[in-house]
């Protein structure tokens, strides 16, 4: 079977990335096309591609030697530019968000479904890392029994100052609202968010770290700490806890030293490329491999809208301080549209996100 030949829309840090992969290490895969808002960048990343930079991404979606997409821009043109993959029938990798409000990302998922098959995969890609599969199985083989609770905790050395409180929830929490959907197999119901004593260096405002609780609808509790300037490390653990016992991933036990001079210790966690650099990989060749058969393998367009609807909660929860519920439409069947939300939530508008920083 020939290369799929794949355009990527938005070269930023993730953006460049994705190329780099799907150039070097990706089976199967061409980026043909590169499109960016910024066109000095487009043209250096499909320079080393040997790809052709088109400034218009929807020219790009509808060139003829695109087979598939991949979307690294802005959160804010993600709307448009997936819509734009579904009317030409085409596989698409999204990275977070699906789009920035509840009612665009529900209207996204009606169409998919009306058109009778997945094209629309989103880029969370914990579910490809190793230790979380490992985490998942032991959960659907009963090896941990019922599970009763999950502890997250999140943590980046720095951010750049728009990291706000509300910026905290839709960027970084956004992968422990899919961490928790994917492990227990069951939606959120509710969001509560709990304020401390803010770091230093948060601005003005921000309130940094924070605990945020989720409530599913089986009455699981999962627990997530986002700290996102520790001034330490990229720190990604989750806990699973069973009535058969427990089970704990993230301890970035690398590489362990001991010398002659005393020294113990280990090697730190810079940023979430060395994290999950593996998992992208994973993800993306997987992504390859269905988009040529015409489909997706991993979190589709449901789980995008799902997490935008869980996040646009919390957000309300910082804002007001209450526990909020979240309200999510029916779930559309595949060639058929379900009836329509009789009060769309209509969410909240989030700034521009660079899909760079999980």
């Amino acid at each position: 079977m020939s290369d799929l030949r794949i355009a990527v829309l938005g070269v930023g840090m993730m953006g460049a990335f994705h190329v780099d992969a799907l150039t070097k290490r990706i089976r199967g895969a061409n980026v043909t096309v590169v499109s960016d808002f910024f066109a000095e960048k487009a043209e250096e990343v499909a320079a080393q591609a040997g790809a052709r930079a088109v400034a218009d991404p929807i020219e790009a979606i509808n060139a003829p030697d695109v087979d598939a997409v991949l979307i690294a821009s802005p959160g804010a043109a993600h709307d448009e530019q997936v819509n734009a993959c579904l009317d030409r029938g085409i596989p698409v990798l999204c990275e977070k968000p699906l789009t920035t409000d509840i009612a665009s990302s529900y209207a996204i998922i009606q169409k998919e479904a009306a058109l009778g098959k997945q094209l629309i995969q989103v880029g969370f890609m914990r579910r490809f890392d190793p230790e979380y599969v490992a985490l998942k199985k032991l959960i659907t083989d009963g090896d941990l029994g019922n599970p009763l609770l999950v502890h997250c905790t999140h943590r980046n050395p720095n951010v750049p100052p728009h990291f706000n409180s509300e910026f905290m929830i839709r960027d970084s929490v956004v992968h422990e609202v899919d961490v928790a959907r994917f492990l227990l197999d069951e939606e959120i119901t509710s969001v509560q968010v709990l304020k401390g004593v803010a770091t230093s260096s948060a601005p003005a405002g921000t309130s940094d770290p924070m605990i945020v609780v989720f409530e599913t609808e089986s009455g699981r509790l999962v627990t997530d700490e986002i700290y996102v300037r520790t001034g330490v490390a990229y720190e990604v653990r989750t806990e699973v806890v069973g009535e058969q016992g427990s089970a704990l991933i993230g301890l970035d036990q690398n590489l362990q030293l001991k010398s002659t001079n005393g020294r113990w210790g280990g090697q730190i966690t810079p940023g979430f490329v060395e994290r999950f650099g593996a998992a992208y990989d994973i993800e993306l060749q997987r992504w390859v491999d269905a988009a040529k058969r015409g489909t997706i393998d991993g979190p589709g367009a449901w789980d995008g809208y799902a997490a935008v609807a869980v996040c646009e909660a919390g957000v309300e929860a910082v804002r007001t301080g209450q526990k909020v519920p979240v309200h999510l439409g029916a779930r559309p069947a595949q060639g058929g549209v379900a009836e329509e939300l009789s009060e769309p939530e209509p969410g909240i508008q989030a700034p521009d996100l660079e899909a760079a920083r999980p």
